[in-house]
């Protein structure tokens, strides 16, 4: 489907909605008016789209008729989805009982999102925060779990449940986007470019999600070149951009999350570089701190003035 500038599907992410309200109520378990309270403040912003970040809210858990609740919910607010976001669920976690449940999670989330007409489950390999993450003021400051790189076993497996959880997907309907993310083999442009090519199926993308990458605090691969790499095989795609810098005399490096027209990220390349290679899936703009939701709007609307003038350059 070709989209315009204003047509293209921009939802906002809900990482700045903790599943745990401040009284205590877990959003899973709440009233469905608490729902419709969120995404009418999704709306208010100006989105015509959310991005079921499943740390707010688990679709894939709902009974069927919680999920018709929240199928009104988004009715009420006037909302479509651009996807599902399946965030620290990894099929291939160490412990076999967890990789188990969440290869199954996956799975539920599959017919959920087909449900409720949601055309994308974003999924990955990054795990659980750890201790020292949990407790930074940044948690990618801190090194989180990582991926046994050069273990061909475990990778082979990776390819066989991302296979299994794509043609599930298929058959349901859905495209599956893999995101980028350090440590796992989803973790450069070539390993994630790789994995998906090994994957080998057209509903299997990837979310080049280069935000996750740009932030660390160590050296990391171009994001120009990242992006080359991987945006002809991506099907759905998280942004962000970041502040970054390095002190060449001691060695240190920084980073702040930054609206996505001031960071190290030029997003007017990334997106002639995106429409170049035939891109056309649906977007989710992400902010960590402060009012996560405003300065996604704001790259929202940064976002469609960039594809005024790409498309119609085009």
């Amino acid at each position: 489907m070709a989209f315009t500038a204003e047509t293209w599907p921009i939802g906002a992410a809900l990482l700045q909605f903790p599943g745990v309200q401040r009284d205590g109520t877990v959003v899973q378990d709440a009233p469905a008016a608490r729902w419709s309270a969120v995404l009418a403040e999704i709306a208010a912003a100006g989105f015509d789209h959310v991005d079921l970040t499943d740390s707010w809210l688990r679709p894939g858990d709902l009974t069927p008729d919680r999920r018709e609740e929240f199928a009104t919910a988004l009715r009420g607010a006037g909302l479509g989805v651009t996807a599902i976001s399946v965030v620290r669920r990894s099929p291939i976690d160490p412990d076999p009982a967890t990789a188990e449940e969440n290869l199954a999670y996956l799975h539920r989330t599959i017919d959920a999102a087909a449900e409720l007409d949601i055309p994308v489950v974003c999924a990955g390999l990054h795990r659980p925060f750890t201790a020292a993450q949990r407790a930074a003021l940044w948690f990618w400051t801190e090194p989180g779990p990582r991926d046994p790189l050069g273990d061909e076993r475990t990778r082979a497996r990776c390819v066989r449940r991302f296979r299994e959880v794509g043609e599930h997907a298929a058959e349901r309907g859905i495209a599956v986007s893999l995101e980028m993310y350090e440590d796992t083999y989803l973790g450069t442009a070539d390993g994630a470019v790789a994995l998906v090519t090994d994957i080998g199926l057209d509903n299997v993308g990837l979310n080049p999600d280069i935000g996750n990458i740009v932030r660390l605090h160590r050296p990391v691969e171009d994001w120009a070149r990242m992006l080359e790499l991987t945006l002809p095989h991506a099907n759905y795609w998280h942004v962000k951009n970041y502040h970054r810098d390095h002190d060449p005399a001691t060695g240190a490096y920084f980073s702040v999350p930054a609206p996505m027209e001031q960071g190290v990220i030029s997003y007017r390349l990334a997106i002639e570089i995106a429409l170049e290679n035939g891109f056309n899936g649906p977007i989710c703009v992400e902010h960590y701190g402060g009012d996560g939701l405003s300065v996604s709007a704001r790259n929202r609307d940064y976002l469609r003035g960039l594809l005024r003038v790409k498309l119609g350059e085009r």
